[in-house]
């Protein structure tokens, strides 16, 4: 038997030895990623707890009416986030849900506590959910009067561990493994190879990874609550916790997902389906486009329910975060999907075209460039400073990120060459032909005896396929290929294990602030005056403005209060009345009522304002502008 020209013609022999390395390096990298994740501590959540009054291990002198809680970001609290325990255990706070205390851009929350406190050790246990997806937790103490023994005990465990945080982090790494093949497989069949859409071994990799989305997706929605609160297994399927969930924007994230993997369902039949069976080549051609721009925006949205709840959606810039976010995974996908669905092609088909290969090639460089531009992006956006990235777990694990990255380019430089040499050969398919010294086969009795004739002829077929497949491995181009794309998907493997390890590590920028914010928390002092900025709206003409107040000292005793009435232009309000009321909530005293005069247009004062104690108080000011139009706005605000 002779065989035509494969499709990867035999190029000049090449040089192994870089191979051999890079097989040797791909095991290297391996090995030190597996001791990267045994020893790496649990994976921190994106908020930090950067101050509490009272704060950790301080001893107060008289038990404080409530305990606040500041965060470096915004979070969501449940009914019993905040838990405050007495020395013998018992819960010393009154159960309700914690109060948001939010004042401009800080982030505070705060507990009640009983009344008759006595002296001891207080435990302050809290758990929260980061705006970005991920599970925060931790505990403190505090002392009345002296510490003392007490019979509660720590917790060692961050929230989103155990057995139900590990699965979750497999959920999360094949959610993303699955996107990456079915994105990538499916843009590898239409821009590179459109005959591989008839190919089962391609069809079988897209659908798998399709499955493995799915699946991934629906694990993480059922252990979403357990993972962010009981971190119990037997909670999985508790439905006032499912119902929880959707009420969330991870939730929400996570049926959209589901929602949109439901419509890639119909492009995957519609690709390997009537695309694979279509042969009128303007049929096709039109087909090619509608499923590029369908594929296209359904890729899009899966990839941005990633962006909509985890880094991208939180911190600076967001706006701009997110559809970068959303174009590095879909350069993602499209590189690393297509590795793996040309390390398919190349051993399970053998018809793959060099043309094939190289318009790969081109695809995979355009999405380096763009996986490097919007990489860049997101390493400022998420370290920020040279100290986070090389002083923080995250700065750490981006360098390991960037190195592997580093490694995969020198690898696919590698198979460039081979597509290269690869190009000098024919893109003909081969073609198995009888040789010419070789008697034709007797035609079979197919009238007189059919099931001979069938079993005949899927001989021939099975010796054809046996012929291709030894020309095919035979090819040391093609050998050279697979070897090279198989060391760049060992190495991408690698990648996407750090990248999932990164989703779930508080970036370098957050944990710099927090322990910035933390520090100054610690050696804080009395900051002095209180200054208010209160936009109101009267609802009638000219009832829109501003409210700025100042309150001097801001501290128990005497206070003067200055304030100042701006319309939208910041040009001094004049109104026919103002009214200003004090009240402490937590001690229920107040409403205690100002009422300042005017000195000037917009400018009113007052003084001999009495604080009788510290504490959170709320600032309520009502303003004036016509008979009839009169509004009141409030804020709380920390005095004493």
């Amino acid at each position: 038997m002779t065989a035509t020209a494969p499709p990867f013609g035999p190029p000049p022999s090449a040089p192994r030895r870089p191979l051999a390395a890079a097989g040797l390096l791909v095991a290297l990298l391996g090995a030190v990623l597996g001791l990267l994740l045994a020893v790496a501590a649990p994976a921190s959540a994106h908020a930090a707890l950067t101050g509490s009054d009272p704060q950790d291990g301080a001893v107060v002198a008289t038990a404080p009416t409530q305990v606040t809680l500041t965060f470096s970001e915004q979070v969501a609290l449940g009914a019993d986030s905040i838990r405050v325990l007495d020395p013998s255990g018992k819960r010393a706070d009154t159960k309700a849900a914690p109060r948001d205390l939010h004042s401009g851009s800080t982030v505070k929350y705060g507990v009640a506590l009983r009344g008759g406190l006595g002296d001891g050790t207080y435990t302050v246990a809290w758990q929260a959910v980061s705006a970005d997806s991920h599970p925060v937790s931790g505990a403190f103490t505090f002392s009345i009067g002296a510490p003392s023994e007490t019979t509660v005990a720590l917790p060692d465990s961050e929230a989103g561990g155990g057995l139900v945080g590990t699965l979750y982090d497999i959920a999360r790494y094949a959610a993303y493994a699955g996107f990456i093949v079915l994105a990538g497989g499916a843009a590898f069949v239409l821009a590179c190879w459109q005959r591989g859409a008839g190919a089962r071994p391609l069809q079988r990799l897209v659908v798998r990874g399709w499955m493995t989305l799915t699946a991934a997706t629906i694990a993480m929605l059922l252990l979403r609550s357990s993972y962010t609160g009981s971190g119990k297994l037997g909670d999985v399927l508790d439905l006032d916790g499912l119902k929880a969930v959707l009420d969330t924007k991870p939730g929400a994230a996570l049926v959209s997902r589901l929602l949109l993997l439901g419509a890639s369902a119909l492009f995957v039949a519609v690709l390997f389906g009537a695309y694979a069976k279509r042969e009128d080549p303007r049929e096709k051609r039109d087909l090619t486009f509608g499923l590029a721009i369908g594929g296209a925006v359904i890729a899009a949205g899966i990839a941005g329910t990633w962006a909509l709840a985890e880094h991208a959606s939180t911190g600076i810039q967001p706006g701009i975060a997110m559809p970068v976010d959303v174009l590095h995974l879909l350069a993602v996908a499209a590189w690393l999907g297509g590795l793996v669905a040309l390390l398919t092609a190349l051993y399970r088909t053998p018809d793959l075209t060099s043309a094939a290969v190289r318009r790969f090639s081109t695809i995979a460089f355009v999405s380096v460039v763009v996986l490097v531009a919007t990489g860049v992006y997101q390493s400022w956006r998420q370290v920020g400073t040279w100290s986070a990235l090389t002083g923080t777990g995250y700065g750490q694990l981006l360098l390991v990120k960037v190195g592997l990255v580093a490694v995969l380019v020198g690898i696919a430089s590698m198979s460039r060459r081979w597509t290269g040499k690869l190009a000098e050969g024919s893109d003909a398919p081969a073609v198995v032909t009888p040789d010419a010294d070789e008697e034709p086969e007797a035609a079979p009795e197919t009238a007189e005896d059919p099931a001979r004739a069938a079993q005949l002829a899927r001989q021939r077929a099975a010796v054809a396929t046996a012929e291709k497949k030894r020309i095919r491995d035979a090819d040391p181009g093609r050998s050279g290929l697979r070897r090279s794309v198989l060391a760049e998907v060992g190495v991408a493997v690698a990648l996407l294990a750090v990248t999932t390890v990164l989703t779930s590590t508080e970036p370098g920028r957050t944990q710099e602030e927090a322990a910035g914010s933390s520090s100054a928390a610690a050696g804080s002092v009395d900051s002095g005056p209180v200054n208010l900025a209160l936009p109101f709206d009267t609802g009638g003409a000219n009832g829109k403005g501003t409210v700025r107040m100042d309150i001097d000292p801001g501290r128990t005793g005497a206070n003067v209060i200055h304030l100042w009435l701006e319309d939208p232009a910041k040009k001094p309000m004049d109104v026919p009345e103002v009214k200003i009321a004090f009240t402490l909530e937590s001690k229920d005293i107040g409403p205690l009522p100002v009422v300042p005069v005017r000195l000037t247009e917009g400018h009113w004062t007052a003084t001999g304002l009495q604080i009788p104690i510290a504490g959170d108080w709320k600032v309520a000011v009502t303003v004036r502008t016509s008979d009839i139009d009169q509004t009141t706005v409030d804020k709380n605000v920390k005095i004493g």
